[in-house]
């Protein structure tokens, strides 16, 4: 029986790729010695691959930023504007990415939205009339060279034709049957070049499948496979799919001329029934995806073959991920903090290279030796339940969820309150996180700083900060986050359940990597989380200080959750415990408290039929439970982000907030249109300029910005502030960029009420 993964992560062990990454931006180092990086990062995934006993190792699946972005530049996806940057191919991925701007050039990154249901951000492919596919596959070609040199034959892989067409925004009333002919003719150029290479296996990666399809996606997926697999001479292709199920087309995608399929099995809650049902031809091979790609904890080797032995008589079976191993840490080897007997329950990616290869020895040699380890494993009561806390989730009643007054009756009461201006300005949170305030966390956290020392040093920087939003002339404040490593790490720290790890990184997007807490056990909060500085804060100025915490359902989809209770019981947990935080902030005077939910959007159902059922209905509940009982003139805000939040605008209204803050920059206020059809009634702050790109903003540029969003909204509604925290930013972009956001509302602010009069 073969061993396969989909992907394995490529930012490092020690975040390698990060770093180094870096160090280029900032020009320390050249491109050449980048790429050395890169090339000893994908040699030691190859030896981790096959020391495992992986059959073929992935090559390709190495990038620098995106490779979604990769595949745009593979296929000459390149606006006209980054085109004339004039830079080297390498220089402009990353001009997509982030931007580019100086003396003669300013040009905004592409949007940026999460990859499906996960943290993982892709760069959204552009199709314009200026578009012209030509092929350039010299990346994936040199990379599989490379990897034949070094002795190893690779499966290259790459994503396909149709989710690229799926996930491309199209400008100026574009389609896809403007580019699909040279398309198909890109990737069998591909082919061709595999096949003289003597490449066995192409990789190519579709899950786009997984989503709801329209009968005419169904059909533009097949014209395109059966035109492309005519070419493929030689090479064998798998198509692979991931984070879901094919129930709309499983039928017509067995009878294609591939040679293997990849089924998931962890997400894809009908991928059993569907094999059961209509078979699995005997000429391809069943990648089967039963290691879980996305979370930590160990395979049940018993669970996992009952599911083996449902699929029947295949004699074809291949042992897969579920999904790309980028979604979870490199290794447990450099946990050196954590007992063995913790441990033992995780599998980041290397173990789980380990995994698929266990699994395919007790399948195919009966190794009872193996199973019978595994199996005590799960037999060990790893943790005590929490009654009280089970106790009181089940007594919790529809009030409990209802927030009085009315929305509109608390707002009169809020503006008495807080005596805001018209378009009220502020940030979402964090201020730059220095190489002096990581240092100096650093410090303490090693003993080498005492508390006393470091609460001072803290709070000397948060008046810096309120002095300098002052300064700027920001309505609202905030203190700045300094004290907080990570926006959902800094909360696990902090409540009973939580375990933390020391390098199990996880690529967000480029070189931003988060190291997601493991939730061990029942949530519970011991004691006061924010209070102390957001009080602090709110004591060193007249102006409102925003007591900033982050939601539920966000701290569990940045988490890796249990799988032994349901995502609702451990949301709901978690809800009770933000909770009492939002009540003690409120007590200690904090009258705007920002509950953030970036990440609400993240594990909405693929499919839509399973949005309510799923999630949303316990999923928005467990926000309104945070701050049901606050008072009236009590203003809660939220912020989400790098979603796409138009096809569930009602859902988010009925989260009950007074404000909610959007990532909208990158995306071209698209947002706007769906809150002004949908009568959104909350207050909203549509970000103006996006963070996540170096480059500074004009005044004039925000205010054109905000002219728009004022063209759609009424003036009463729209609070003004950057699309996300300003935690990854310098102060040399954040100063200027809040200073021309504050200028160009104030220049609004004057024409709106002059015009008005």
């Amino acid at each position: 029986m073969k061993k396969s993964i989909i992907a394995f992560p490529r930012i490092g062990s020690n975040r390698e790729l990060k770093f180094a990454l870096e160090k280029y931006f900032r020009k320390e180092i050249s491109e050449a010695e980048l790429q050395i990086v890169a090339k000893e990062l994908r040699l030691e995934s190859w030896k981790s691959q096959k020391e495992a006993g992986i059959d073929y190792p992935i090559s390709n699946d190495f990038s620098f930023y995106d490779q979604t972005l990769d595949l745009s530049i593979a296929l000459g996806v390149i606006p006209e504007r980054y085109k004339k940057l004039k830079l080297n191919e390498l220089d402009t991925l990353f001009a997509l990415a982030r931007g580019f701007q100086d003396e003669e050039n300013d040009v905004k990154a592409r949007p940026m939205k999460k990859w499906f249901n996960t943290n993982y951000h892709y760069i959204v492919p552009e199709i314009s009339k200026e578009t012209v596919i030509k092929a350039n596959f010299s990346k994936l070609l040199n990379e599989y060279q490379e990897a034949k040199t070094a002795g190893f034959e690779t499966r290259p892989t790459i994503i396909g034709p149709y989710t690229f067409l799926i996930l491309a925004d199209y400008l100026s009333g574009v389609t896809e049957d403007a580019i699909l002919s040279d398309l198909i003719g890109a990737y069998t150029v591909l082919f061709d070049q595999l096949n003289n290479l003597g490449g066995e296996w192409l990789q190519i990666e579709e899950p786009a499948l997984v989503l709801d399809q329209t009968e005419e996606e169904q059909q533009l997926f097949i014209k395109i496979y059966q035109e492309l697999l005519k070419n493929k001479n030689k090479l064998k292709v798998l198509l692979q799919t991931y984070f879901g199920d094919l129930r709309d087309s499983y039928q017509e995608i067995i009878k294609l001329d591939f040679d293997g399929i990849g089924l998931d099995f962890v997400e894809g809650r009908e991928s059993v029934k569907l094999v059961q049902k209509y078979g699995f031809p005997q000429d391809k091979l069943l990648f089967a995806g039963v290691v879980n790609g996305k979370n930590i904890w160990r395979n049940h080797y018993q669970k996992t073959l009952s599911l083996l032995k449902d699929l029947g008589n295949i004699d074809n079976i291949v042992i897969n991920t579920s999904c790309s191993l980028q979604h979870v840490p490199v290794t447990t080897e450099n946990e050196i903090k954590l007992s063995k007997e913790i441990l033992n329950h995780f599998a980041f990616a290397k173990e789980k290279l380990v995994e698929v290869s266990e699994i395919s020895e007790i399948y195919v040699k009966k190794n009872t030796s193996l199973l019978d380890k595994n199996i005590a494993l799960f037999d060990k009561n790893r943790v005590q339940e929490n009654i009280q806390l089970k106790q009181k989730i089940t007594h919790l009643t529809d009030k409990d969820f209802i927030r009085t007054p009315s929305l509109v009756e608390r707002r009169a009461d809020q503006i008495k309150a807080l005596r805001l201006p018209l378009l009220p300005t502020t940030t979402i949170g964090s201020f730059p996180q220095t190489p002096e305030v990581r240092k100096a966390r650093l410090q303490y956290k090693r003993g080498e700083l005492s508390k006393s020392d470091y609460e001072a040093f803290l709070e000397e920087k948060i008046k810096e900060c309120l002095e300098l939003q002052d300064n700027i002339g920001l309505d609202v404040l905030a203190h700045g986050e300094f004290e907080r490593n990570d926006m959902v790490e800094y909360f696990g720290e902090q409540l009973d359940g939580y375990i933390f790890t020391q390098k199990a990184w996880v690529q967000s997007y480029g070189t931003r990597c988060v190291k997601p807490p493991i939730v061990w056990g029942d949530i519970t909060r011991p004691q006061a989380m924010t209070v102390r500085w957001s009080a602090y804060a709110q004591s060193q100025t007249s102006k409102p200080v925003k007591g900033m915490l982050t939601g539920p359902v966000t701290i569990l989809n940045w988490s890796f959750p249990r799988e032994d209770i349901s995502l609702k019981e451990s949301t709901l947990q978690l809800a009770l415990a933000v909770q009492e935080e939002v009540l003690d902030l409120e007590k200690a005077g904090i009258k705007i408290i920002q509950i953030d939910e970036a990440a609400l959007r993240e594990k909405l159902p693929l499919r839509r039929s399973d949005w309510y059922s799923e999630y949303l209905d316990w999923s928005i509940p467990a926000f309104r439970l945070v701050h049901s009982k606050v008072k009236a003139e009590t203003q809660i805000h939220t912020h989400m982000c790098y979603s796409e939040f138009e096809d569930i605008i009602p859902s988010i209204d009925a989260m009950n907030a007074d404000v909610i803050s959007f990532e909208a920059s990158r995306s071209q206020l698209s947002i706007i249109d769906a809150l002004k059809a949908h009568h959104f009634q909350t207050l909203v702050g549509p970000g103006v300029y996006d963070i996540h790109s170096p480059r500074i903003p004009s005044s004039q540029e925000i205010k054109i910005q905000l002219e728009k969003i004022l063209n759609k909204l009424p003036i009463e509604q729209v609070w003004v502030t950057p699309d996300c925290g300003l935690k990854t930013r310098g102060n040399k972009e954040t100063i200027p960029s809040l200073t021309h956001l504050v200028e160009a509302t104030k220049e609004v602010r004057k024409e709106k009420i002059t015009y008005d009069k």
